[in-house]
């Protein structure tokens, strides 16, 4: 009797995930529990074998089954990825500033990658103390105008706006107008802007659901595929993480159409009129990066991260160093780097910037969202299927001065690039080893006279000031299915650098129509009685217990 009831308690308890076929198939003497759930002829011999009928007509539940190895078909497509650099040398915008040589007008990229190196002057109050946030604010409001206000429109973006501008640009503007206005100074009369304000702005600017471009977004098939691998489970935060997610989404929590404060806002319907969303703003110290995409692409954005790395002051701090963006787009990834490196023209310094690029190709970790098809979600910067890597590298010229401005007069633009010591330290494979850069046909981006086209050498008093002209500021890739279509510089004389622009067209992995994306939901959990079967009638799922056998 004790065997008999041992027996019956382990096939009360339905083994979900570990029971093979052949050891169903040895019990075939004992009841049945069919789909309507009624009891079958039994033997007496086995009575206690009856349920492990039971979960022979529950084959979806199997791990054989969840692991079976659907046919996915994918295709690839081209989608259009405009990269722009720019130093603007610690300078804030004005509303006269015209942007066409940073995002020229007429491009009409699906994706803006658009970074900055010293948005803020880098002095020790940035640095060590509080990180002002104006000027970051300012050039979003710029970003946005450029790329969402109608061409004809020159409304001044930091004054009264006209009832033409696009409702969300008026919105901003306005508010950013009573903003400025009423600022909080501190003692020495500098102007402080805190973080909430930076993010207060750029929600005018993104997608009402923007959580969702953090969540996984892997097709249910490759969900099924590889059931240790699915996307479960809640993401867990690495230790020292750099990532802003966390924060984000406590920031996301609020309802993002009220407004506290000086809070820029924007109505739902005003926000779906934007032809591009904001969907990446971050800043460290001087560094600034904005991802800007078309408003059709932002439902196949996923898994979007960000992290950073200083190299700055005693190997740490922001003053240098980058802000690296991940995320998917359809099923391809990618990494957008925007760096400011070592500076100095000195004999050496450029070992220095190989070192800042190591240290950060190898201190770069991306928080882990989920795994998906055995693979894993990239977690370097080396694991993204397409990787972009821009800003000012700082890079000089392994050429004295009076050499240098030889050539330059000369238009020698071969034999000056001969002595570019990124190239020098690329071909001996000290960094970037693998990596592109386009044929460069543009006069060099560094140092310039204010306002002038006038390289800032020419005007120097002594020899310690005088900079040699540098090709400082660059744009590198690596990843198969990647094609420049341009690389140049835009000739504003806002700064001392001059900015420099890449367009890319890049293949990306699509699925077919038919295959379903797995709903944006970090929090999603599969649980065990999902996969049993529901009674038609109610829609729940049945009690699996043993049926009582008539004595």
């Amino acid at each position: 009797m004790a065997f008999v009831k041992e027996e019956k308690m382990k096939g009360c308890h339905p083994r979900l995930f570990g029971s093979k076929e052949k050891k169903v198939a040895k019990r075939t003497d004992g009841p049945c529990c069919n789909a309507a759930g009624e009891v079958g002829p039994s033997s007496s011999k086995a009575v206690s074998s009856s349920p492990l009928r039971t979960l022979s007509g529950v084959k979806s539940i199997r791990l054989s089954h969840l692991l079976a190895q659907p046919s996915i078909n994918k295709t690839t497509e081209p989608i259009r990825i405009f990269v722009s650099t720019w130093n603007v040398a610690g300078k804030a915008p004005t509303a006269e500033l015209n942007l066409d040589d940073f995002v020229p007008p007429d491009d009409h990229s699906d994706i803006y990658v658009l970074g900055f190196q010293e948005v803020v002057p880098l002095n020790a109050g940035n640095v060590l103390v509080i990180e002002d946030h104006e000027p970051a604010a300012r050039w979003l409001v710029l970003i946005n105008q450029a790329l969402n206000r109608p061409a004809d429109n020159d409304t001044n973006v930091f004054q009264q706006p006209s009832p033409s501008m696009d409702s969300t640009s008026s919105r901003a503007s306005s508010s950013l107008d009573t903003t400025f206005s009423d600022i909080t100074k501190t003692a020495s009369g500098s102007t402080i802007f805190h973080k909430s304000f930076l993010k207060s702005v750029s929600k005018s600017f993104m997608p009402l659901q923007r959580k969702q471009l953090k969540a996984c977004n892997c097709p249910v098939e490759m969900i099924k595929s590889s059931y240790r691998d699915a996307c479960f489970r809640r993401p867990k935060k690495h230790a020292g993480e750099s990532d802003s997610s966390g924060e984000e989404e406590k920031e996301n929590t609020r309802d993002s159409c009220c407004s506290t404060g000086n809070e820029v806002t924007s109505a739902p319907t005003a926000r779906d009129q934007l032809k591009y969303n904001l969907i990446v703003c971050k800043q460290m110290v001087g560094i600034f990066v904005t991802v800007w995409v078309k408003k059709e692409l932002v439902q196949h954005i996923g898994h979007l991260r960000t992290s950073c790395i200083g190299r700055g002051i005693l190997g740490c701090l922001g003053n240098k160093g980058c802000i690296s963006v991940s995320m998917t787009v359809h099923q391809t990834s990618f990494c957008f780097i925007c760096s400011h490196l070592a500076s100095g023209q000195k004999e050496g310094d450029e070992f220095r910037r190989n070192s800042d690029v190591l240290e950060i190709l190898r201190l770069t970790l991306f928080s882990r969202i989920c795994r998906r098809a055995g693979r894993r979600i990239p977690e370097k910067i080396l694991e993204h299927d397409k990787v972009i890597w821009f800003g000012d590298l700082n890079y000089r010229l392994a050429l004295s001065y009076a050499d240098t401005k030889r050539l330059l007069t000369e238009n020698n633009w071969d034999a000056l690039f001969e002595k570019d010591q990124l190239k020098i330290e690329q071909d001996a494979g000290r960094v970037f080893k693998g990596w592109n850069e386009g044929k460069i046909y543009f006069a060099p981006t560094y140092k310039y006279s204010s306002n002038s086209d006038a390289y800032a050498g020419e005007t120097a008093t002594s020899k310690k000031k005088r900079r040699t002209p540098a090709w400082c500021d660059r744009i590198l890739w690596r990843g198969d299915g990647t094609s420049q279509l341009s690389y140049y510089r835009g000739e504003s004389r806002f700064s001392d650098h001059r900015p420099v622009c890449g367009t890319f067209i890049v293949e990306v992995e699509t699925l077919n129509k038919k295959t379903k994306r797995r709903p944006s939901s970090a929090d999603m959990r599969i649980g065990a009685e999902e996969l049993l079967p529901t009674d038609k009638n109610k829609g729940t799922p049945r009690n699996m217990s043993c049926p009582k056998i008539p004595q």
